[in-house]
């Protein structure tokens, strides 16, 4: 047994590619090992802004042996006329690496095929690892660049490669370096070493100031916090975010203190807290209440030498931003609402879909839909109205203007600050939200509302206007509005008719002359657009299912079938998953397949006439489904009623002749049949469930 590692250096990486990269690699490199059946213990990550590294432990002296049989033409191609081997037996022998002698006759599922054992002897480990080469360069990255005269793109430059097996180099040779045992101390602080054992790696490094494991680092980084915190009883927010990203830029960490003046204080909370964690890096500090201090915490790539100068200089930046916001806070505030408000009027949302201001105003008609929708009380929909017909304003402040991060945030001070109500600033902060996949929600229902509309606008626009994302390629950030839809609602319990909700929005652009701003060719594509946005709402839905584990069936039922209220498709999905290990559901569901499939192969309008009922088991099962439709059920009881129905819709298939000669028969037996379709395609499309293994 061996240790292996492998260390690519590189050109400092942008700090949020580092972690996805030393990801990518060992699940790259746990890929490799297998595929080559190369046996190993544990695959360690090393990262830093310039190196990936893993080191792999207890690797086998060799790959593992392999014996395979494998199947090949079928014994009828075998020979030809003269009862020769056919080619087609020769090639395929040869493509094994065996031959003909080798073949041999087994039957498979009632036919006879050729098969050939083949016995591939496991490689030694090192010339197995010389093949990391591939590994290295098929990883893939959001961001990529060229260096030299290389046609091939990287993260950043590769510089060297270090590849050993215990105390041998593995060779291989990526983009004119080599691979060897050299590797790179600190930029400023260390030197050039060679490694000696695979296993001196970390050891190794940290004699020339890098701390080459990532979660050793960054636990060194919380440590020298908290003692500065302590030392002067205080409490530093160690944001998790900002921490990795810290954590990514250094080598060889040295926390220490800056401080500003007092002064800023004034200005809001967030300003500050921006200035120093979006702008510096900063780690903001508070005290026993929760105020903020004018004190702040970074991190160094470095040692504590001259760590003065590296204060004055960082307290230096800090305030010129600081100036800038306290500049722009008492500009802003000379101004009022309106003034922001109407110069939205000449900003563009899209060449293709008009101004902001268009935008805003397609939104507050949504808004005024969707608040119908939930019945808002007056005063709410009064300051619903107000909050949509301001809701950007603050895009136009030079505070935004200068830290766009604060977009909303600077909204609601400014309202608040205008004399505007406080559900109406909240609301104008809380439309951004979810700002991510998983972010947090609009807490107030106004905020709610707001981030609906303007997220379904956005769709609706983007789609008309021809923008759909596709592949991978998503500029306006519509997936994330569409899960930010799809996780509002369902967090709320919101059914809402998402499809009536637009096509109202779109009757009333079109009955407007000017189509809320809409150029004619976006506005006459609203109407057809509406099942995409639909159809991508619910492809949110399947990716959120996806990642909660839902059994792939249950979403292909709840997502393909009927269905355009979102929340209703994970109400349906936990009923059915809820009833999937009932005794009746295999038997329940199989019966309402039957039923669903005759139906979709035979739609119907006709309506029931018990006179034409021929025996009781179609009266059974009318009056079975009668009850169904009469009745107020949760999606839990509907369920339950429906797998309920396989007795009645047994004994109906058993006496009962659908497709029979006279068309009004057939046509009254297909309604009731029909009755059960619609009650079951209220819950989901069950001819997509999978319940063989039930």
């Amino acid at each position: 047994m061996a240790n292996f590692l492998l260390e690519i250096g590189l050109e400092e990486m942008p700090a949020h590619l580092v972690t996805p990269a030393i990801n990518q690699l060992v699940e790259r490199a746990a890929t490799f090992m297998k595929e080559n059946r190369l046996q190993y213990g544990d695959i360690k990550p090393f990262s830093t802004p310039r190196r990936l590294a893993i080191l792999i432990s207890e690797v086998a002296d060799k790959a593992d042996d392999l014996t395979q049989e494998v199947k090949g033409p079928a014994k009828k191609a075998a020979f030809d006329k003269e009862g020769n081997y056919s080619k087609a037996a020769q090639g395929f022998a040869r493509g094994q690496g065996v031959t003909t002698d080798d073949i041999t006759f087994k039957e498979f599922k009632g036919n006879e095929y050729i098969y050939v054992t083949k016995f591939e002897a496991g490689k030694p480990a090192i010339e197995v690892l010389s093949g990391f080469k591939e590994v290295i360069m098929s990883m893939t990255f959001t961001t990529t660049m060229k260096w030299a005269r290389h046609t091939f793109e990287y993260v950043r430059p590769i510089r060297w490669i270090v590849a050993l097996l215990d105390d041998m180099v593995v060779p291989f040779n990526v983009v004119d370096v080599d691979s060897g045992r050299e590797t790179r101390g600190h930029r400023f602080l260390g030197q050039s070493i060679n490694i000696a054992q695979a296993s001196d790696y970390v050891n190794d490094l940290e004699k020339v100031y890098v701390q080459a494991d990532a979660s050793v680092r960054k636990a060194n980084i919380v440590s020298q916090i908290d003692k500065l915190a302590a030392e002067n009883n205080w409490h530093v927010e160690k944001d998790s975010d900002l921490l990795e990203e810290v954590n990514n830029i250094v080598e060889y960490p040295t926390a220490f203190v800056g401080r500003f003046d007092s002064e800023y204080l004034d200005l809001p909370e967030e300003v500050l807290i921006t200035s120093m964690r979006e702008h510096q890096r900063f780690f903001h500090v508070i005290d026993d209440s929760g105020a903020l201090l004018p004190y702040f915490v970074s991190v160094r790539n470095g040692n504590s030498e001259h760590l003065n100068n590296v204060i004055a200089g960082n307290e230096k930046v800090l305030i010129a931003r600081l100036e800038d916001a306290k500049f722009f806070y008492h500009e802003d505030q000379k101004n009022d609402i309106d003034f922001y408000n109407d110069k939205l009027q000449v900003v563009s949302f899209h060449a293709k879909l008009g101004s902001v201001a268009n935008h805003t105003k397609r939104a507050q008609a949504l808004a005024a839909i969707i608040g119908q929708q939930i019945s808002l009380t007056s005063d709410q929909q009064m300051q619903l109205a107000r909050a949509a017909e301001i809701y950007k304003f603050d895009l136009m402040t030079g505070m935004v203007g200068e830290f766009d991060e604060l977009q909303g945030i600077m909204g609601e001070k400014y309202a608040l600050l205008f004399g505007e109500d406080p559900a109406v600033a909240q609301a104008i902060r809380e439309h951004y939200m979810p700002i991510s996949a998983d972010g947090a929600l609009p807490e107030s229902v106004l905020g709610k509302v707001l981030a609906l509309a303007d997220k379904l606008d956005s769709l609706l626009s983007f789609f008309a206007g021809g923008m759909m994302p596709s592949g991978s390629n998503d500029p306006y950030a519509l997936r994330r509005a569409a899960s930010g839809v799809v996780n509002i609602l369902h967090a709320n319990d919101w059914h809402l008719p998402i499809d009536i909700i637009l096509s109202e929005l779109v009757d009333e652009v079109l009955a407007d002359d000017g189509h809320f701003g809409l150029p004619e060719e976006a506005a006459n594509n609203l109407k057809s657009v509406i099942n995409d946005v639909i159809t991508f709402l619910t492809d949110r839905v399947v990716k959120a299912m996806q990642t909660e584990k839902i059994r792939y069936d249950v979403i292909n039922a709840v997502t393909t079938g009927k269905l355009t209220d979102t929340t209703q498709m994970f109400t349906s999905a936990n009923a059915l998953l809820a009833h999937s290990n009932d005794q009746t559901f295999r038997e329940g569901v199989e019966s309402l397949t039957r039923v669903m499939r005759l139906t979709s192969k035979n739609p119907t309008e006709a309506t029931v006439n018990p006179a034409l009922f021929e025996n009781d088991a179609e009266k059974q099962l009318y009056s079975e489904t009668s009850l169904l439709v009469n009745e107020s059920l949760t999606t839990d009881d509907l369920v339950s009623s429906l797998l309920g129905l396989q007795p009645a819709i047994a004994a109906y298939f058993d006496q009962t002749m659908v497709m029979v000669e006279d068309e009004a028969v057939k046509q009254n037996r297909l309604a009731t049949l029909q009755i059960v379709s619609n009650e079951a395609e209220k819950v989901a499309n069950f001819m997509a469930l999978d319940v063989k293994s039930n």
